[in-house]
């Protein structure tokens, strides 16, 4: 008698997935993902979706810079870091000592650079008045104050800034956005300083992850050419720090035998100049060539001779010896890498452009241009 019940309720089963009445109502159609409407409204959704994410990445610029700026000095340091680890320091002592090694060069350069930077800006403070008084006594300002009464016009001016509630706001204001920027400044260094440590320290951690996410079939050709992209990277920046320096330090040894002034702070300028690709050598030695203008004019002409003569030295002699196990980039593709990098990311962009662009070039030769033979 209790037969009959599953095959009534399989016969109400196939009503309802036939669509037959049921307790809910008679079950609609599909949607037709022809229809206009449901176009319409998916391309809307998607266009939505973009625009959130263009606006996420516009409001995360800073993050993303500092991210990248830590992950390129990490990568920079690396090698560093292998090189000791290769020789029975643990990885992370190596990395304490890279970072003890980094603090004592960043300490050293403070020490060369604040104290002549506080003496002469002291100096000019004390002689600011001197040089108030020579301009006021000089001959055509006399003139321009009997003709045009310049000097009291000058004073109720500056009574009248100095009295103003817009002026003191102004001040104010300036005062507080500059206070801002200097604890924006130290707060995003320390972030760089902390992320760039993570990464130097969980590098392999890291990159073992990201090879297990390849298949097993790939994964020691993904390693394989990562790794060499990886060192191409790390020698780049080693090496170019390394010639900034050789230019830091020769064109301090130049300025001193002339006697240019501020020359331990200018060879450090020289030097942080010169880490920037194709432009950073030749902006350090302008600056040098206009100081030692103001200076004497015969110095500036004798700075710019040593200047062409150390250029043809560097890009002929010391770059090519320091770069040769580094990255392998023609002259054309570095031009348009740096280019392209500065206007993307302006300096930053610029010093990452040309390892990258070896990292492309290492993956048309390695594996664009054999997949191409065998086709």
């Amino acid at each position: 008698a209790a037969a009959p019940a599953p095959q009534a309720g399989a016969a109400a089963g196939r009503g309802q997935a036939s669509g037959d009445d049921s307790d809910f109502g008679r079950a609609g159609r599909p949607l037709n993902r022809q229809s206009p409407f449901y176009m319409g409204f998916v391309g809307a959704i998607g266009v939505l979706v973009a625009y959130g994410l263009v606006h996420a990445v516009t409001m995360l610029t800073t993050t993303l810079t500092l991210l990248v700026v830590a992950i390129f000095l990490a990568l920079a340091l690396n090698p560093i870091v292998e090189w000791l680890t290769r020789r029975g320091v643990r990885r992370w002592g190596s990395v304490g000592l890279v970072f003890l090694g980094l603090l004592v060069v960043f300490a050293a350069i403070g020490m060369l650079v604040v104290p002549p930077v506080v003496q002469q800006g002291t100096e000019l403070a004390t002689n600011a008045p001197d040089y108030v008084e020579h301009v006021l006594q000089s001959h055509w300002v006399q003139e321009l104050d009997r003709d045009y009464n310049l000097t009291d016009k000058i004073q109720a001016e500056f009574q009248k800034r100095i009295t103003s509630g817009d002026t003191v706001g102004q001040v104010f204001g300036g005062v507080l956005g500059a206070g801002k920027a200097v604890v924006s400044g130290v707060f995003q260094t320390l972030t760089v300083f902390v992320l760039t440590l993570y990464f130097l320290a969980s590098l392999p951690r890291v990159k073992q992850a990201a090879y297990q996410m390849v298949p097993s079939s790939r994964r020691e050709r993904v390693s394989s050419l990562s790794e060499e992209i990886l060192r191409r990277v790390g020698s780049y920046a080693i090496g170019q720090v390394a010639v900034a320096s050789i230019n830091a330090v020769c064109s301090w040894i130049m300025m001193t035998i002339l006697g240019i002034p501020y020359a331990a702070v200018l060879a450090v300028v020289v030097g942080f100049l010169g880490i920037i690709p194709m432009v950073g050598a030749t902006l350090g030695a302008v600056l040098v060539v206009i100081v030692a203008f103001f200076t004497e004019p015969r110095l500036a002409i004798i700075a710019g001779v040593y200047y062409v003569v150390y250029q043809q030295l560097e890009n002929y002699v010391i770059a090519p010896r320091v770069m040769q196990r580094t990255v392998s980039v023609p002259g054309a593709v570095t031009v348009v890498a740096a280019l392209a990098g500065g206007t993307l990311l302006g300096v930053l962009g610029a010093l990452i452009a040309i390892p990258i662009a070896a990292g492309l070039l290492l993956l048309y030769e390695e594996v664009l241009v054999p997949r191409q033979s065998h086709v």
